[in-house]
């Protein structure tokens, strides 16, 4: 049951802005086409295709990899991500989510995620939002593979 959740939980995450890096500009937090997906959208023509993507991810992974060990903890994973209402912890639900998650991630079950586990799990998200298989996504389209996933 867990399983299901986790891809709903991971695409709504990049379709909003939640996972938007502290470290990013302010005008880049609050512009709506640089929240969510349309950060990685680096030439402005409105989508995000493959390429865009993976750049984006490579980076994001360099950003999450705090201690620049080329491997992802549980913790350096979901430093960035908000805790549910007016909380400091995540919560309990919240807890499960990420761990059935960053389990689901570590294909190899070492521990960690690796920047391989991780872009393929970036795959899978892009070609999960990509509805019409055109190579390219916006955030309508994200939003339209969520409502489909329920």
């Amino acid at each position: 049951m867990l399983k299901f959740l986790a891809l709903p939980a991971a695409l709504l995450a990049l379709a909003g802005s939640a996972w938007a890096a502290p470290d990013e500009p302010a005008a880049a937090k609050t512009a709506p086409n640089d929240r969510g997906v349309m950060r990685y959208d680096t030439n402005k023509d409105g989508v995000v295709d493959r390429a865009e993507w993976k750049a984006g991810q490579e980076a994001r992974f360099k950003r999450l990899d705090t201690n620049r060990d080329g491997k992802l903890t549980p913790e350096e994973l979901f430093a960035r991500t908000p805790a549910v209402g007016n909380s400091v912890l995540p919560s309990d639900q919240q807890v499960r989510r990420q761990s059935a998650f960053f389990q689901r991630m570590d294909t190899d079950k070492d521990g960690f995620v690796s920047f391989a586990e991780f872009m393929v799990q970036a795959d899978h998200n892009f070609a999960r939002c990509d509805v019409d298989n055109d190579g390219r996504i916006d955030t309508a389209e994200c939003r339209q593979a969520l409502q489909r996933s329920r």
